[in-house]
């Protein structure tokens, strides 16, 4: 009789402690999706190190990262470079070293070189052109051409992350994204098709595999869903990342002439039941969950991320920064504002130049989590 009570009273005290837990997050926090929480690695540990070079991967999955991304260009002979741009001069000396084979918009395009040639270009941290000068876009990050940084594969990294996960015991995933699939069938080539079958050479096919699949374009998601998944033998996971239509993102080709793909429907009742119809999860701008407008005591938060969770979708919001601007007015600090989103929010995981910011805290919350049931037990023990 006096065991049956103990137990019965500690199931009660541990249901208490969780919805302790729930009150805690706030009236705003969503509890459909009980999956563990994710840091995303923005282009790798990008804070810290050049985006999307090799050091940076290192250094993310270093930090702790659960994925890391790569953005995913082809070059002149089909090879896939980790590259967020089509444009290879905003991140590198291309200009210098080939000054004669920009196209008639003065860019320097990724498919337009082999990938010989871009193995030649230095990588350097993110500039913009200003009074005809070169200027970091995050002047407090890694200063221009401060190493010898260059650009890799896929393949390279893929088997660099495999390589440290076997050395350190480790499970992180990958995160490519394909970037332009309408643009390269324009221009003859299927960058799908290549990015299936180098995901499938190393392992990756299967949904239960560490991997999701995103993309800003739902035509070519759905074809990867609909007739390529079967075409390979493949179903790994998909992200539907969403854009604003007047960024003018996504472009589809009509006659020969780019068309700016209309994004709106996704941001409106039933939006989230059609993307569950071939993606497993959305990546939206951070603003569309919580406007931009809000204050510390007024979240304005939008209706999106219960609809993705009322349809199952996991919600991997993007960017979460903490330069300079960076942090939005309604959180204290950068640290505050991931608080918000994984826990009065509810976010699944975000995607961030800063891993080890996010890791610390989701470290720190599981840590509290465990003192608190720890200390619940020992005061049961004591009865």
């Amino acid at each position: 009789m006096y065991k049956a009570l103990r137990i019965l009273l500690t199931a009660a005290i541990l249901n208490s402690l969780s919805l302790m837990s729930f009150l805690a997050m706030g009236q705003t926090g969503d509890t459909k999706s009980t999956a563990k929480k994710i840091v995303i690695a923005h282009r790798g540990a990008s804070g810290y190190l050049p985006e999307h070079s090799l050091q940076s991967k290192s250094l993310a999955f270093a930090m702790g990262a659960d994925f890391i991304e790569q953005d995913l260009h082809m070059s002149r002979d089909d090879q896939l470079i980790v590259i967020h741009d089509r444009y290879l001069d905003r991140v590198s000396d291309v200009a210098e070293k080939y000054p004669n084979r920009a196209r008639s918009d003065g860019r320097f395009y990724v498919i337009d070189f082999t990938l010989a040639e871009i193995k030649t270009l230095q990588l350097t941290e993110r500039f913009k052109i200003s009074n005809n000068k070169k200027v970091a876009v995050f002047k407090n990050r890694t200063p221009l051409w401060d190493k010898a940084y260059s650009f890799h594969t896929l393949a390279q990294e893929i088997e660099l992350i495999q390589k440290l996960n076997r050395e350190q015991h480790k499970n992180v995933g990958i995160y490519p994204e394909i970037k332009d699939p309408s643009f390269y069938r324009h221009e003859g080539k299927d960058i799908s098709r290549v990015v299936l079958q180098v995901l499938k050479q190393y392992g990756y096919s299967r949904p239960t595999d560490n991997i999701y699949l995103q993309s800003f374009d739902p035509l070519e998601l759905r074809r990867i869903h609909q007739q390529l998944f079967t075409q390979y033998q493949m179903k790994i996971p998909l992200v539907q990342l969403i854009a604003k239509t007047n960024w003018q993102l996504t472009s589809h080709y009509e006659d020969g002439r780019a068309v700016n793909y209309q994004y709106d429907w996704m941001l409106q009742a039933g939006g989230m039941q059609k993307i569950a119809q071939y993606a497993q999860g959305i990546g939206p701008w951070k603003n569309m969950l919580i406007a931009g407008n809000s204050r510390a005591d007024n979240l304005n938060i939008t209706p999106l991320l219960k609809r993705a969770h009322a349809v199952g979708l996991q919600v991997h919001p993007y960017t979460f920064r903490m330069d300079e601007g960076r942090v939005a007015k309604y959180a204290s600090s950068f640290t505050d504002m991931l608080h918000i989103f994984y826990f009065k929010l509810g976010v699944d995981g975000v995607f961030t130049d800063f891993p080890d910011k996010a890791v610390e805290l989701l470290n720190l919350d599981s840590a509290v989590e465990s003192r608190k049931k720890a200390q619940v037990l020992d005061a049961l023990r004591k009865l």
